[in-house]
């Protein structure tokens, strides 16, 4: 591997390099990309990186799988969907390095709560009453995130049938709150800060966390071509040692308000602070008067966070199949975590990451 001093004085030497194409979707938790960038990150492991604002996972997939993009922030479900051809053309995937854990919340309408709604169970009896009349319709932002898994496993919790007792359509994160304000949805399950925005609008309240139902779930992962990952070795291991160290950063509880403000910029998320603050900085609004104390709603270092491990990758599987998101789990073979979650590639990022600190 080439010495990370070699790759600064040939970037320099070379002037323009070519950019990596890195897509993300705007919410809370493509805030690794936008403080690598920031940072200088990027440059410091002598990358040219071209960010690219996506609307939704389908994109990213769509853009991932034709060349498009070289690299994404991506629901982890996605490295299965794009390796194994599920609603794409096949293209193989993989990744280096879990961008985040949690981060993801349950909103249901104000508009339920009026009619009673406060929970599952009553969720339920709205839904009896109003059978033959009107089926409900929730979001859920692909059918292979963990946002999918989540809100379908909190629905059969209470006795509610997805897909059956109501509809769940795929929205993109940032279309679910206008969305839910102008009634075509009555409730969803999606990253930060769209559930924020909702309880700050009065048009809806949280009633769970994804760190609730599934505590330290995998959830964005930094998705290349498997060719890609071959191919330009180098860059693909310079880019996950940069998004390492910008993890790092945005972990650190002294670093979340300047994380809040970078977000908050057009080029990034482009939302109100005050939603982006609401599940950054050690609390959680609920909506209703609910406050609590939340740390861990966003995790993007701590506990072993970034490395992709055979088991991240497991649970995503079994919840692939736990939701009948995947049909036919026959079609994965047995070794597949180990050859999507490529904790290999993670080790040596971050020796490179040694290496870098030893120089300067």
């Amino acid at each position: 591997m080439e010495k990370l001093e070699h790759h600064r004085v040939r970037t320099r030497q070379r002037g323009r390099q070519r950019p990596l194409r890195v897509g993300y979707v705007p919410l809370n938790d493509c805030a690794p990309l936008a403080m690598a960038h920031e940072l200088g990150l990027f440059e410091k492991y002598g990358l040219n990186v071209e960010l690219r604002r996506e609307i939704g996972w389908a994109t990213i997939r769509d853009k991932i799988v034709y060349g498009e993009l070289e690299a994404a922030h991506a629901v982890a479900g996605l490295l299965f969907a794009c390796s194994f051809g599920l609603g794409v053309v096949r293209s193989e995937c993989v990744t280096g390095l879990i961008l985040n854990l949690h981060g993801n919340a349950i909103t249901l309408s104000n508009r339920l709560r009026s009619r009673g709604v406060l929970d599952g169970r009553t969720l339920r009896t709205e839904i009896e009453r109003l059978r033959g009349k009107r089926r409900l319709t929730f979001g859920a932002v692909f059918p292979f995130s963990s946002h999918n898994f989540i809100l379908s496993n909190w629905l059969r919790a209470a006795g509610i049938e997805p897909h059956v007792d109501v509809q769940i359509a795929t929205v993109p994160p940032p279309q679910m709150f206008s969305n839910l304000r102008v009634g075509n949805l009555d409730g969803y399950c999606v990253g930060e800060p769209w559930n924020s925005l909702a309880v700050m609008r009065r048009a809806g309240w949280c009633v769970a966390t994804s760190a609730e139902f599934a505590p330290m779930h995998p959830e964005k992962v930094l998705m290349v071509r498997r060719d890609f990952a071959e191919e330009r070795e180098s860059e693909h291991l310079r880019l996950v040692a940069a998004l390492i160290e910008a993890c790092e950063f945005c972990d650190r509880p002294q670093n979340r308000d300047r994380v809040v403000e970078t977000l908050a910029s057009p080029q990034y998320v482009n939302a109100p602070i005050q939603a982006l603050r609401m599940s950054m900085t050690g609390t959680f609004d609920y909506g209703h008067g609910r406050i609590e104390k939340d740390p861990d709603f966003h995790i993007f270092s701590r506990h072993g966070a970034n490395e992709p491990t055979a088991e991240k990758g497991d649970w995503v599987l079994q919840q692939m199949c736990v939701s009948g998101a995947l049909e036919d789990p026959a079609i994965i073979p047995p070794d597949s975590t180990t050859k999507l979650f490529r904790a290999d590639m993670f080790r040596q990022a971050k020796q490179l990451i040694k290496n870098s600190i030893g120089k300067d």
